[in-house]
């Protein structure tokens, strides 16, 4: 049997502003959302540290990095899995379980990495035991954001979505920071030797209090609209919700999954992946590089909340098209001049942090795209898998390119620019 039609599968949301409900909703899922971001990316900034702990000592350097790198890596392969599996029961048992489900199973791995003994103490077990914690991590990663878009998109009147979703995108990207200045902070008041000895603990068991308290802070969210109507009425899926949105809803994966590689190209060239490259290629001191990155953060948060309100006033196809645009040219001008301009290193990576932000009306077109019955699953299908495939990619890719030029970052940057004003225009085109 086949789900609903989508002309009657959304059920009609009132005109109305947003209440004090909507903004207390929108801000323990931001807040949650953050604090899981921050447990899920935390691994990052000690991966050379626990890579040492973790590996037999006699290993090659450049060999435990790598396994090191790969365990992180392995959190983004499970995203997928974890996504579809959660989604699968977000769209038949709720949207609200899921949502508290997902932080719970990213608070306790990481809490137990902290605790974990380490290769010194239990052999191959310690990197086993880690790795088993990461990939529990990336399935809770992979049903955290698609679902915590869906809630708070069901929960706001239809005029208010982008607003929505670009404050729990800003949540997500707000993790990002946390993660930076933690990681910052213990490298300063403790030396390397104590960082080795036991401070690299710290992060990950203050990430899962963090994580256990946003668990019980979601015990105040209530269950979405959109969903419980749905149950009253009795219209839920009648079938596999994943199997109705790849045979009904083909146009709308594809549009979510290139929309998604603009996501995922944003957040890791030109936040993540940039940082090395101004120590490495433009010889910025380590402390300069980070502070600009933190900069460059906060504006994207920023972005993100601008974008899904310009998205709710202007749609989504005019926010694409004149924010990639935009930021093709920045971020060209900023890796072009950096080696003349160092001064400029504050302001243009600021310019460009915020117009990242274009991708907070990502999620806006993606909950708009597929049936209230099988949002859950088209969304997360679409972007966990999109983001397995271009996450991973894009880091190859970019070092590829830079081995070319150092101009290779930018060249990356200009081409998914492109995707995402075709896509824009393709969208505006549609009235979207």
């Amino acid at each position: 049997m086949t789900t609903a039609p989508s002309s009657t599968a959304t059920p009609a949301q009132p005109a109305r502003p947003l209440t004090r409900n909507d903004y207390k909703t929108l801000s323990l899922s931001a807040l949650g959302g953050a604090l899981e971001f921050y447990d899920f990316i935390i691994f990052v900034f000690f991966a050379t540290v626990v890579g040492k702990l973790f590996f037999p000592a006699e290993m090659p350097e450049w060999l435990r990095l790598m396994q090191t790198f790969g365990i992180f890596a392995a959190g983004y392969l499970a995203r997928p899995l974890g996504g579809i599996i959660m989604a699968h029961f977000g769209d038949l048992l709720g949207r609200k379980k899921m949502f508290t489900l997902s932080i719970f199973m990213m608070a306790v791995p990481t809490l137990i990495m902290g605790l974990l003994p380490t290769y010194a103490q239990i052999g191959m077990w310690a990197p086993i035991l880690l790795l088993l914690m990461r990939v529990i991590q990336g399935a809770a990663i992979g049903g955290e954001v698609p679902g915590a878009w869906v809630f708070v998109s069901e929960h706001v009147p239809a005029r208010h979505i982008g607003y929505a979703c670009g404050t729990l995108t800003c949540g997500l990207t707000a993790g990002i920071l946390l993660g930076s200045l933690v990681a910052t902070a213990i490298n300063s008041i403790y030396t390397p030797v104590e960082v080795a000895d036991y401070a690299w603990r710290i992060p990950f068991l203050l990430g899962g209090v963090f994580g256990l308290f946003s668990v019980y802070l979601r015990r105040w969210l209530h269950e979405t609209p959109v969903f419980a109507e749905l149950q009253l009425r009795k219209a839920l899926a009648e079938e596999v919700p994943l199997r109705a949105v790849l045979r009904d809803h083909r146009g709308a994966i594809a549009i979510s999954m290139l929309l998604t590689w603009l996501l995922s190209a944003g957040v890791i060239v030109v936040i993540l992946m940039t940082p090395t490259v101004l120590q490495t290629v433009y010889h910025f001191s380590p402390t300069v590089a980070l502070q600009a990155n933190s900069l460059a953060i906060v504006f994207l948060s920023l972005g993100c909340i601008g974008a899904g309100v310009l998205a709710d006033r202007f749609g989504a196809g005019r926010v694409f098209v004149f924010g990639s645009g935009l930021l093709l040219i920045t971020f060209w001008t900023f890796y072009h001049c950096l080696f003349d301009h160092p001064e400029w290193l504050f302001p243009l990576y600021a310019l460009s942090g915020l117009l990242v932000g274009t991708i907070g009306a990502v999620p806006y077109v993606m909950v708009n795209a597929f049936p209230a019955v099988v949002r859950f699953s088209g969304l997360s299908f679409s972007y966990n898998l999109a983001y397995a495939i271009f996450g991973g990619l894009t880091p190859m890719i970019v070092t590829l390119l830079l081995k070319e030029s150092s101009m290779g970052p930018a060249y990356y940057v200009a081409a998914i620019c492109g995707i995402g004003i075709v896509v824009g225009g393709y969208l505006w085109k549609q009235g979207r």
